[in-house]
């Protein structure tokens, strides 16, 4: 691949030379390191220990908690690249981006010291727990529910496709506790220890080639003290909403790794494989739908880039938008450059060799989550657009 595809232009020198290291560490593990440790049915330890020791993992974490002092910008592209390489960190999606953020945003001096520093250094990690079976892209129809009682908190309710229960310290759940005032439910964050009677978790078996596991989650009367409480009990969705638009641009930037990995893979193979006297990248009928895959990956990554921008800069009804529109345009740049990857190596792209045919399921991951690309879509018409809502 050229070095401006490496190289963005509109990145400062010092995020560059981050990208540069950063590809350099993905090198060394690469698609073999993650198809051994999923064949193994471990986790990505080595790897996350790597990138712990060399501060890439809290990049976006304030200093004083031992972070970098950096943003999503710096944050996303560690993911990219770690991605390009073959080898991303989906924890890097929750753990420091979503949880941390919010921790850092929102939380206590206490939940800071106590969270914020093992976030950063990897010795700890966090999931987050929004989605319901009954909810779906619904986030008003969450049913887990936080009660008073005294001074403690006590949830009860269910999560599914919920990554890395098992190997999190804890899990960042949203509830709904009863407004006061007006008895409505309103969006809450909470901190539950893996440990904490009442918490369970079971896989869900997937068709996923990934060393993080999905799982369900059930709350049966979980008893949290007062400070499990992120933030301010009234600020419920501007809480939720400074951990989902990180999320959706680490989305974004996953699914562009992946994207550049395939087509890196492809113009390797269509460089060099003759089937007649010249090799078959010579013939347009190959060449332009990699190009194609090359400019919607490009296009996608600048507005990544403007989302993480905005995000970092405290616009977040700008990033908002942008990240959404970032998320659905890295999605279908990553579905067409996997499909397009497979179809260039033929029978080979199937083959567990070649290792490309796992990354065609692995690829509409990002179409469906965090938030389908039609919630997107609906997102962009009735808040881009002004069109009306028909739900």
């Amino acid at each position: 691949m050229s070095s401006a595809m490496s190289n963005p232009v509109i990145e400062t020198e010092e995020q560059r030379a981050l990208r540069d290291a950063v590809a350099a560490l993905g090198k060394r593990y690469g698609r073999e390191y993650v198809t051994r440790v999923v064949a193994e049915g471990k986790h990505t330890d080595e790897l996350w220990a790597e990138a712990a020791k060399l501060g890439y993992l809290g990049v976006n974490l304030p200093q004083e908690y031992g972070g970098g002092g950096g943003g999503i910008v710096e944050l996303s592209l560690v993911l990219e690249e770690l991605g390009a390489a073959g080898c991303p960190l989906l924890m890097l999606v929750v753990s420091p981006a979503i949880c941390g953020t919010v921790i850092a945003r929102f939380g206590t001096e206490e939940q800071k010291r106590t969270w914020l520093p093992g976030l950063a250094d990897g010795s700890r990690k966090m999931a987050f727990g929004i989605t319901e079976p009954d909810a779906g892209s619904n986030s008003h129809r969450i049913t887990t529910t936080a009660r008073k009682d005294g001074s403690d908190w006590v949830l009860n309710g269910r999560k599914v496709f919920i990554s890395g229960v098992d190997i999190a310290d804890a899990t960042l759940i949203v509830g709904r506790t009863e407004d006061a005032r007006t008895g409505r439910l309103k969006p809450c964050l909470f901190i539950v220890p893996r440990d904490t009677p009442g918490f369970g978790h079971t896989p869900i078996a997937m068709e996923l080639s990934a060393p993080e596991k999905q799982f369900e989650l059930t709350l049966d009367d979980v008893r949290l003290p007062a400070d499990a409480l992120v933030g301010d009990e009234d600020a419920g969705l501007l809480q939720l909403f400074a951990g989902l638009n990180p999320e959706r641009i680490m989305t974004a930037a996953f699914a562009l790794g992946m994207g550049r990995y395939a087509l890196g893979r492809a113009v390797d193979y269509a460089r060099t494989r003759q089937v007649w006297k010249e090799p078959i990248g010579t013939h347009q009928a190959l060449a332009h739908p990699l190009a194609q895959a090359h400019i919607e990956l490009e296009l996608a990554r600048l507005m990544m880039q403007k989302a993480a921008h905005l995000y970092d800069a405290g616009d977040d009804l700008g990033a908002g938008e942008a990240a959404n529109m970032a998320k659905y345009a890295a999605a279908e740049a990553a579905v067409h450059a996997v499909d397009q990857a497979v179809h260039t190596l033929g029978g080979n792209g199937l083959t567990q060799e070649y290792g490309l045919a796992s990354m065609i399921t692995a690829a509409r991951v990002a179409r469906i989550a965090p938030v389908s690309r039609e919630m997107i879509l609906n997102f962009v018409s009735h808040q881009s657009l002004g069109l009306p809502k028909s739900y």
